[in-house]
């Protein structure tokens, strides 16, 4: 800690307890002074204070020490008394006022940082005023008759050369009636001494009067103790160098000279008197008064025996009434001369010899219940133990003390526990204990609400100041005393604690105090008539969203009523109403690329791209395309810019939010944007502008106003009525109407009418610019508005007329394309490309004015075919426009679309269109049109088939279709079941009356039936017409209806695309596969169609397509069929006929149209798993003959069921039945053979079996084994292994 005399308290202290001189002068004294501006005692008082006297001291120590600083305090005996408190308080406001009216310039200027604040010095941070302040609430309490240090320690009598009769003069300025009412009523000890001065002004005459007059006083009082005093030597006003007196006037100037007539050798004179009369007179006169004093206590109070005394004297006190004041002591009484003896000590710097005087009379004023006093010695004991730095409990004890008994004391008492308060804050303050500070100056606070301000003021910087800093609990007190400001008319201190306060709680998550903050500051500024600087704050409480609705109610109505009372529009930089969402900017923009819709502008670029990568030339392909050729023609500093054409709008969409609970009212929303021309764009490349940076960019002549006409852009204008918690997207647009360069800046808006807003996109975007950019896109993310304006070009428009949004599964739709350029330069060379061929494909130019869906029946003569289908796709699914397609002028350009819902869903449909222009002097050479589409499909009929190969006849199959209809409330009729291909005949099994009673499927029905499909790729009987009119079915009973050819487009080209879609088996399957389709017609109730927009059903087709269904369940391209007599008789009792032989035949159909098929035919006399592993594993011999074969074997392996007429065929060898030796039958011929088959070909095996007694038996008891050879290589292809189909036959015996 630092020395306590040098701390703010020991100065306090060195300033405030100091010894008192009574001053008393005539009125011709106080004129001479009043020629300067001073008064006497103003103009004595800064020869008063010194830094250096070096006085030797000798109080009741035999040791002296040296006093350094001294200071003496005077005062008019007319102002020796207790001040009024109803005018210290006055005075106390008015010091108040005055500090704050002072101030006034800093309400204008920027609150500090709190980077600042936390680094700045105390002395430099807190108000000067302060000081002054707390000194003046010390000075409340002086002059009070329960302490010493306040009593005159001499008087100082001056009169003027100029009275008549000096000497009299002197003895009558010290008459009884005269003197303070404290000297007279015996609160104060009278017996004072005097020191005589005579004034003389030398701009009165010359000084022999006066010598005559001061030998005249010497010879009346005691020489020693009279003195010449001569001043104003100077004739004329001299300017002096240092000002003694800045504290003394109203309103003093800088470096103003108050002491005009005064010279150099006044001012020494003046100086010389005040330190005789300090050194020589009242230093000694103390020292002597406190040895006088100090040996009369030792020999009346001191030592254990007059302890003992002095209790005894006080006994039965205890039982007394308490006295604040306690009993009346006079200033002879021991308690008065011992408090003397203490204040002369301690104002002498003998801090050991006034405590222990304090603590002696600390015990009799305890004891008579004198709480006042008491409370007095305590404070001045803790001050005691301050100044010699001892014990600090002790300290704090002995200040707790005195200001817990002060505040005993009803009214007087609280202003001394004041005075008490504040030299305990220096003195925890000296300590660096500002946190306990901080609770003392609450303590002191009182109920004055002007007091209690300054106090929790002061307590804010003691927070501030503590390790570590309380800001929180700083700014809270901040706005406590500016709230307590407010209500004492102190409006300017409480704009400037309140700014304060915004400096810790900006930052913070307190809103609602912020909140408070912002809102009573722009109130108290409008108070005061700075509308200004009331409009600036109170725009940052406008977006309170977290206030109540009554809360926000209020605020925009103070906030409304206050731009009203200025009479002006105001233009705000970044307000706050709306809320303006930036990371929500979209900028859509068309350069090479155009959008048909808005929808078509939120897909990714990267869909586009991909799309596009086939239409758009390459650079192999072309010399130079219209990038190269920009990058040419246009400045280096333009190259980030990017494109937009003359007449064209920039649309920049930007979300706004109202976070109110009430709706508010916003107008004239437009964009603010800066226009140059080809010529200014080349001069302001050499000059950079960073205007952004001006916040009055909204107002600057480039940006301008929308709707005037000699603008080089248009720019939209959009009202809004956001309600309670409403977010909206604003659509602004501005079309650039000349070349150039066009930059966006900002937006600008109205709010209610009166407040116009302004907001900066250009820095926000700076600011909050992503890590990562995006290249220049359709949809850009906001990174780039300055764009290059080029000239006028042509631009395609176009829909898809009649295109649907909900549709059913497999329905198919005719459509049309329409474009459109409103421009006279044509546009040639168009391409198409669609993102979904299995949905939407495009039409030829015949297709446009067909009658649909009669365009797809099949001609009506037996031996007419349908011409094929002309298509301009390439491999790339792009479809080529004639080269003679030119689109210009009014006139649309219709071409034929068609549309099938494939798969139920949300589909998102993509489609470019790419054209270039015939203006050769443009830059850009080719544009794109991009068009996207949602089609909901809902589901209709879900379609299987089920494939299996018929045992019975070669190349026919069994199919059973299963159809389910999904719809919610349609239903459907069936027309028409077709195989794709000529290769496939099918037929009904059953009559379509019996398979479709009522022609008609429900909403959630099923349906199967089943069909017979024929295979004719392979040889035919000759007699067999191969015909298309057998790939189709007619499933409805009418007759009257035409068949459809699926073989036409769109069928066909729809049905190609499923077959892409379902690419899911190998290729040697789909030589095997069959696809069908279920051309079906809607059957609407009576109400017609859920949309009325939808076409009649009358046009309407739905066409459902089943791809690669498998013919055979194992996928086997090897069919074949086992042929032969089923029932026979022969005589097994014949001597020549013991056993019966049969002749078969088996034919073998290879159906693989790439490869040739090896078969091995192997043929098993047991049929059992065993017997049927061993053959598929005995290689690939090819000869015939027996097998050993045990009979317990083939007895559990004989699959013959014979009906025992004949009982015992024949006894063997040893006696058993001819049965019990060899199996009832037996494969004979070869065993095993080997075929090979060319693709697409048949052959026929010959077999044969012998049968050893009659029976039932089942010749499916032989494997087949094949593999495909491709034909292209000598690579192997599939393999596979195959049971034998169940063959019975019946022998019987002959009768």
């Amino acid at each position: 800690m630092m020395d306590p005399a040098n701390s703010p308290l020991g100065q306090m202290l060195l300033d405030q307890i100091t010894p008192v001189v009574m001053v008393l002068r005539t009125d011709l004294v106080e004129e001479s002074f009043q020629k300067n501006d001073l008064s006497l005692i103003e103009t004595l008082s800064p020869f008063c204070n010194f830094s250096n006297i070096d006085v030797p001291v000798r109080t009741a120590n035999d040791q002296p020490y040296r006093l350094h600083k001294f200071k003496l305090r005077l005062f008019y005996a007319s102002d020796i008394r207790q001040p009024d408190i109803e005018a210290a308080k006055e005075q106390l406001r008015q010091t108040i006022t005055n500090a704050g009216e002072k101030e006034s310039s800093n309400l204008f200027s920027d609150p500090l940082q709190l980077e600042t604040i936390l680094t700045t010095p105390e002395n430099d941070l807190m108000p000067a005023w302060f000081e002054f302040f707390n000194k003046e609430l010390v000075q409340i309490v002086s002059f009070s008759d329960h302490e010493a240090f306040d009593y005159p320690v001499a008087c100082l009598v001056v009169v003027s050369s100029n009275d008549k009769d000096p000497i009299k003069k002197f003895a009558d300025l010290f008459s009884s009636d005269k003197l303070p009412s404290l000297l007279g009523n015996g609160a104060m000890d009278p017996r004072i001494p005097k020191h005589y001065v005579l004034l003389h002004d030398n701009q009165d005459g010359t000084q022999e009067n006066a010598v005559k007059i001061l030998a005249e006083m010497r010879t009346a009082f005691d020489s020693n103790y009279c003195r010449l005093l001569c001043i104003n030597s100077s004739q004329e006003k001299l300017p002096v160098q240092q000002n003694l007196w800045p504290y003394n006037k109203a309103n003093p100037s800088p470096g103003e000279a108050h002491a005009c007539f005064l010279g150099p050798e006044d001012m020494d004179e003046l100086r010389s008197m005040m330190h005789d009369l300090s050194s020589k007179h009242i230093i000694p006169q103390m020292e002597q008064t406190i040895r006088i004093l100090n040996q009369q206590v030792s020999t009346t109070r001191r030592g254990f025996r007059n302890q003992i005394k002095n209790l005894w004297w006080r006994k039965g006190k205890d039982e007394t009434e308490d006295n604040l004041n306690g009993p009346m002591y006079t200033p002879s009484s021991t308690e008065s001369q011992i408090r003397v003896l203490g204040d002369y000590a301690f104002m002498l710097r003998d801090y050991e010899l006034a405590l222990s005087n304090y603590r002696l009379l600390s015990t009799d004023y305890k004891l008579d219940k004198a709480w006042k006093r008491y409370a007095g010695v305590q404070e001045m004991m803790g001050l005691s133990y301050f100044m010699l730095d001892q014990s600090r409990k002790d300290a704090e004890y002995c200040m707790e003390t005195a200001f817990n008994t002060y505040l005993k004391i009803v009214v007087s008492g609280h202003r001394n526990a004041t005075r008490c308060g504040i030299w305990w804050i220096e003195m925890l303050k000296t300590r660096d204990q500002y946190k306990e500070a901080a609770t003392i100056y609450f303590r002191i606070s009182g109920d004055e609400p002007l007091h209690s301000a300054v106090m929790l003021e002061q307590a804010s910087y003691c927070y501030l100041f503590a390790k570590p800093p309380m800001l929180r609990k700083y700014g809270f007190h901040l706005v406590l005393s500016g709230d307590l400001y407010k209500k004492s008319d102190q409006v300017k201190h409480a704009i400037r604690t309140y700014r304060c306060a915004l400096t810790v709680l900006r930052g913070t998550t307190w809103s609602h105090i912020r909140d408070h903050i912002y809102f009573h500051i722009g109130k108290w500024y409008a108070f005061l008539g700075l509308f200004d600087a009331a409009v600036e704050h109170m725009l940052e409480v406008l977006a309170c969203s977290h206030q109540s609705k009554s809360t926000q109610e209020l605020i925009l109505r103070d906030f409304f009523q206050i731009v009203q009372k200025t009479g002006k529009t105001f233009n705000v930089p970044r307000l706050q109403l709306p809320v303006i969402d930036v990371t929500s900017l979209k900028v859509v923009f068309e350069d090479h690329r155009t959008f048909a819709s808005p929808d078509a502008v939120s897909v990714k670029e990267s869909i586009w791209q991909s799309m596009e990568e086939a239409l758009v030339p390459s650079l192999s392909t072309t010399k130079t395309n219209w990038l190269n050729l920009q990058s040419k023609t246009i400045s280096k500093k333009l190259k980030e810019s990017s494109i937009c054409v003359v007449g064209e709008p920039i649309k920049v969409v930007i979300r706004l939010s109202n976070p109110l609970f009430i709706p508010i009212s916003i107008s004239s929303v437009s964009l603010i944007c800066k226009h140059l021309s080809s010529e200014e764009t080349e001069s302001d490349d050499k000059t950079s502008t960073n205007e952004q940076e001006n916040d009055n960019f909204g107002q600057s002549e480039t940006s301008g106003e929308p709707g005037s006409g000699n603008l080089p852009f248009t720019a939209s204008e959009v009202d809004i009525l956001l309600g309670e918690g409403e977010t909206t997207e604003a659509e602004l647009t501005v079309t650039p109407k000349v070349r150039g360069t066009l930059k966006v800046i900002g937006v600008r808006w109205k709010l209610s009418g009166s407040v116009v807003g302004y907001y900066n996109l250009e820095n926000e975007l700076a600011r909050k610019k992503p890590k990562k950019r995006r290249g220049k896109s359709g949809q850009a993310t906001g990174n780039n508005l300055e764009f290059l304006v080029i000239k006028s070009l042509p631009k395609l428009e176009g829909f898809i007329r009649n295109l649907p949004k909900t549709v059913y599964a497999g329905d198919i739709r005719h459509l049309s394309l329409v474009l459109t350029n409103t421009s006279e330069i044509p546009v040639k060379s168009l391409k198409v490309k669609i993102s979904h061929p299995r949905f939407l494909i495009v039409g030829n130019r015949e297709d446009m004015d067909v009658e649909y869906p009669a365009c797809l029946e099949k001609n009506a003569g037996p031996g007419e075919s349908d011409p094929p289908s002309k298509s301009n796709k390439t491999l790339d699914s792009v479809f080529v426009f004639p080269e003679d397609s030119k689109i210009y002028g009014t006139t649309p350009f219709l071409w034929p679309i068609w549309l099938r819902a494939a798969a139920p869903g949300k589909i998102s449909l993509y489609i470019t269109i790419y054209y270039e222009t015939e203006d050769s002097s443009s830059i850009m050479r080719y544009r794109t049109l991009r068009m996207h589409h949602i089609l909901e499909v809902l589901p209709s009929l879900d379609l299987s088939f089920q494939i299996s190969p018929c045992p019975s006849r070669l190349q026919e199959l069994l199919v059973r279709m299963d159809v389910v209809n999904r719809t919610s409330s349609q239903s459907f009729g069936f027309h028409q079941l077709s195989s794709v291909g000529n290769q496939w005949e099918i037929n009904l099994l059953q009559p379509v009356d019996r398979i479709f009673p009522s022609e008609t499927l429900y909403a959630g029905q099923a349906l199967s039936c089943f069909f017979k499909l024929k295979d004719r790729r392979g040889p035919v009987d000759s007699k067999e017409i191969s015909s298309s009119e057998k790939a189709d079915v007619r499933l409805s009973q009418s007759s009257n209806k035409a068949l459809f050819n699926i073989s036409k487009s769109p069928l066909l080209d729809f049905h190609h695309h499923e077959r892409m879609h379902h690419q899911q088996i190998s290729d040697q399957d789909k030589s095997n596969a069959v696809d069908f389709i279920l051309i079906s017609l809607p059957q609407w109730n009576e109400s017609g169609p859920n949309d009325p927009n939808e076409p009649d059903s009358s046009s309407i087709l739905f066409s459902h397509h089943a791809c690669h269904s498998s013919s055979m369940n194992d996928a086997s391209p090897i069919c074949w069929l086992m042929e032969g007599p089923r029932t026979i008789t022969h005589n097994f009792f014949s001597s020549s006929g013991s056993f019966c032989q049969i002749d078969l035949k088996m034919t073998i159909n290879n159906s693989s149209t790439d490869g040739i098929a090896s078969v091995h035919i192997n043929t098993l006399d047991v049929n059992s798993n065993n017997t049927l592993d061993d053959a598929a594993n005995s290689g690939s011999s090819t000869e015939g003959g027996w097998h050993d074969i045990s009979l317990g074997l083939l007895n559990e392996a004989n699959k013959v069921t014979s009906s025992d007429v004949l009982g015992t065929v024949g006894v063997g060898g040893e006696g058993k039945p001819l049965r019990e030796c060899v199996p009832p039958i037996l494969w004979s011929g070869t065993s095993s053979t080997l075929i090979k088959l060319e693709p697409m070909s048949r052959s026929e095996v010959p077999l044969q079996v012998c049968v050893f007694s009659p029976g039932t038996y089942d010749l499916s008891n032989y494997v087949l084994r094949w593999k495909i050879l491709k034909s292209s290589s000598d690579a192997e292809g599939p393999s596979g292994t195959c049971q034998g189909y169940p063959y019975y036959l019946t022998v019987l015996q002959s009768s």
